[in-house]
């Protein structure tokens, strides 16, 4: 898409929007880099040849500024429980639609709570959690869900070669849990659980050549705000191997580090999801390279559907419930590989 269009990427010298930066280039956009660290904004929009606006979110007029004149905004600022809000605001003033990366569960749930009936009054577009966790779930759980006007549950299963986490993912992960408290979430029957218990320990049959791996259930992702939002299925856990939440909840575990000319990691994933129905169950897959870089093709993709008008909601949206879910993730290619199982009958 020649396009043209200035869009401003909040947060674009984090690691998540590096990746994102270099997509909307790719893609015939024209970043233009944000955030309140001058430094790293002008070093990364010398890389570039871009424009750089520096902004805070404790200063709203710097962020109106740093809108003015674009088509969209883009946050990969974290955490997200403190740019979410005066990002979306500014979004709103400035008449343009707004997507963020956000994984934190209390962040998201915050967007559709607070902002749904603002934006939809508006006709404003504002698309949370479009990113590895979150986005791709809830695409892959739509597909799966497929003419089914209701299920019964639905189950989000994550494989990751490892977890090498960013900085900003420990310091989102640390506000959460400081907001959350000792309590856990889990969504069932229709509702969030807060539990003190430990998650439950596991095993997943991941399909081949993976196969049966050590899982920790509920280990809950942006995925179960997400398919919620749109979709009648009562019950929305998320499972991730053991392996990955060690790494993750190791202090030690260092940053990824790339492993290719485009920065990406090594790392693999394979996201398996599954809706049950009564008896019936149907089945979506998806994997791929690097769940920091994939969230680049995945926001980018969207901000390009928003922007030409290949849309179903307005308001707070998310992934499955604005787009075509299974156009949507066949346009990913060659980012991810999809297979979308045909319906099996359950014992």
């Amino acid at each position: 898409m020649e396009s043209g269009q200035l869009v401003t990427v909040f947060g674009a010298y984090g690691h998540t929007g590096r990746f994102v930066v270099t997509e909307l280039a790719t893609r015939g956009f024209v970043p233009l880099p944000s955030g309140r660290n001058a430094q790293a904004l002008e070093q990364l929009a010398d890389e570039h040849g871009l424009e750089a606006r520096v902004a805070s979110v404790e200063d709203p007029a710097s962020l109106d500024r740093a809108l003015s004149g674009t088509a969209a905004v883009i946050n990969c600022a974290g955490p997200f429980a403190s740019t979410t809000g005066p990002v979306i605001d500014a979004a709103l003033r400035a008449g343009i639609p707004y997507l963020d990366v956000a994984a934190e569960l209390e962040a998201n749930l915050d967007t559709f709570a607070h902002y749904r009936e603002r934006a939809r009054d508006a006709g404003a577009l504002i698309v949370p959690a479009m990113a590895f966790f979150g986005g791709l779930g809830d695409l892959l759980a739509t597909a799966a869900m497929g003419d089914w006007a209701k299920a019964d549950e639905a189950h989000i299963a994550y494989a990751l070669s490892n977890w090498h986490p960013t900085a900003g993912t420990r310091l989102s992960g640390a506000v959460s849990r400081e907001r959350r408290g000792a309590n856990r979430l889990r969504y069932s029957g229709g509702q969030w659980e807060h539990r003190t218990d430990d998650a439950p320990a596991l095993e997943w049959t991941f399909p081949a050549p993976t196969g049966p791996r050590p899982v920790i259930g509920e280990f809950t992702m942006a995925d179960v705000v997400t398919v919620p939002q749109h979709m009648s299925i009562p019950d929305v856990t998320t499972y991730m191997t053991v392996e990955a939440v060690r790494d993750i909840a190791d202090p030690h575990t260092p940053a990824p580090t790339a492993a290719d000319e485009g920065g990406r990691s090594d790392q693999t994933f394979l996201v398996d999801v599954i809706v049950r129905s009564g008896g019936v169950e149907r089945r979506a897959t998806a994997s791929g390279r690097d769940i920091y870089a994939v969230t680049a093709p995945l926001v980018v993709e969207a901000l390009e559907r928003v922007l030409t008008g290949r849309t179903k909601a307005i308001g707070v949206a998310s992934a499955g419930e604005i787009f075509d879910a299974p156009d949507f993730l066949h346009a990913l290619a060659p980012h991810i590989a999809l297979d979308l199982h045909p319906q099996q009958q359950t014992a």
